[in-house]
């Protein structure tokens, strides 16, 4: 995780889904109902995210800045 924000960067998400590709680590993270971006370096998501999936927190309308990518 990249130290400044919540942002789970490719390399998070294969170490936390166990899979390599990114296509096993896309579909892993759409059955779970966790919102992905894709970027240059692969797929990306958030900890806050990650936990709105799983029924914690509320939907918040925080903007996340350019910087983060």
């Amino acid at each position: 995780m990249s130290e400044a924000s919540n942002v789970l960067t490719f390399q998070d998400l294969q170490r936390i889904t166990g899979y390599g590709r990114r296509a096993d680590v896309e579909r892993t993270l759409k059955e779970q109902g966790i919102r992905l971006f894709r970027g240059r370096s692969g797929p990306w998501t958030t900890v806050d995210l990650v936990n709105l999936a799983g029924g914690i927190g509320q939907p918040t309308k925080e903007q996340y800045g350019v910087d983060i990518l």
